[in-house]
């Protein structure tokens, strides 16, 4: 048999090295990444420990993410589409009530900060962790903040047409105080009032409007 006929692998080799495409590897990175970030902080976890509990090479995440911060602002911008397509899927089921809409928002909330393990919103916990405005974190938590708001203004908009913004800013800062109140005091304080507050805000600007 010549060289070149040679089998590439014996029979001792083993299974052929298993080769994930990009878009897996990049999952496996930041899926790494929220479960550290989430158990700890972003700041706290090195590159060094990401990359040994990834299971991949160090070449091969830095390929993907360039650095840390560039790491931090994709592992926002993936949560941000995540919770974001969530809303939006109840927002369809909902349509045309816009009031179940607005209040579906804040029970995905509640429901959230009741959750073990809770520990405040994760888009303000990691944007807070870095002093400049222009931070990959800083930036995907503020673009996750408009998305909401937006989605929130429309319905409002739906709601009370011609008043929405009031109701919409209320709704937001409902929602904001529940993440900040329950990572802080529990799911059982104020945080505990927001779904209530919200409907009275709702009603009252439902009656204004008439």
């Amino acid at each position: 048999m010549t060289a070149a006929a040679l089998p590439l692998h014996s029979a001792d080799d083993g299974p052929a090295p298993l080769r994930r495409s990009r878009a897996e590897r990049q999952e496996i990175v930041l899926d790494t990444a929220e479960r550290l970030f989430s158990a700890r902080s972003s700041r706290s976890v090195g590159m060094d420990e990401l990359v040994r509990e990834t299971g991949l090479g160090k070449m091969t995440v830095y390929r993907l993410f360039k650095s840390k911060d560039d790491l931090v602002g994709a592992y926002l911008s993936r949560k941000a589409a995540t919770v974001l397509s969530c809303f939006d899927a109840e927002l369809i089921r909902l349509e045309g009530d816009p009031r179940a809409a607005l209040l579906s928002v804040v029970d995905a909330v509640e429901k959230d900060v009741t959750r073990t393990g809770f520990r405040g919103c994760p888009f303000t916990n990691v944007s807070s962790e870095y002093d400049d405005p222009q931070h990959p974190a800083r930036s995907a938590a503020a673009d996750y903040k408009y998305e909401l708001h937006m989605r929130l203004l429309f319905l409002a908009g739906e709601l009370v047409p011609g008043r929405g913004e009031d109701l919409a800013a209320q709704i937001h800062l409902i929602i904001d105080g529940m993440y900040l109140s329950g990572g802080l005091l529990g799911p059982d304080g104020p945080a505990s009032h927001g779904r209530d507050l919200a409907e009275k805000l709702i009603d009252y600007a439902v009656a204004a409007a008439r």
